[in-house]
């Protein structure tokens, strides 16, 4: 399975976005230029982010982006979710009922045992990140992280967060 490179750039903003002052946002420009990725690439993520409710854009010369619950609130199902859609990562089509071997409808009464596998490892993997919050994973980044990473980035949000509306 592979997620799209949105997710990780929705995970590190939101990340990012934890670490902001009560009331005040941070603009998409600094978020893509932290990430080293563009800004329009970004900004379809962090809509999508929006409506998933994960974040709040306000509007405005001090508008910019803000999580709209508290990081113990946020799952990585949800930023997940949001990114990539509900739908599951295994689509099964049937390819069993197709080409030179099929056989009559009757036949295929069972459901497919590869997609009852599929939608098996789908629901543990999904149970993994609904278990993860994303104050675990900032408290992981903290425990681990060099503390010139760590130093810089705060840095960073410090001179470009914009004051509250």
């Amino acid at each position: 399975m592979k997620l799209g490179e949105g997710v990780e750039a929705a995970i590190h903003c939101a990340t990012m976005l934890a670490n902001l002052e009560e009331g005040r946002t941070l603009p998409a420009s600094a978020l893509a230029e932290y990430h080293g990725i563009s800004q329009s690439y970004l900004l379809k993520h962090l809509k999508a982010l929006v409506e998933g409710r994960i974040l709040e854009s306000v509007p405005g010369p001090h508008g910019g982006y803000r999580l709209a619950r508290l990081p113990e609130k946020i799952t990585l199902l949800d930023i997940v979710l949001a990114v990539e859609g509900a739908a599951p990562a295994f689509r099964c089509t049937e390819i069993r009922q197709r080409g030179p071997g099929k056989l009559e409808a009757a036949a295929y009464v069972k459901p497919c045992g590869i997609n009852a596998a599929m939608l098996r490892a789908e629901r543990a993997y999904r149970a993994a990140l609904a278990e993860t919050r994303l104050s675990d994973v900032i408290e992981g980044y903290r425990a681990d992280a060099d503390p010139r990473a760590i130093k810089f980035a705060c840095g960073f949000v410090a001179r470009h967060q914009r004051p509250q509306a």
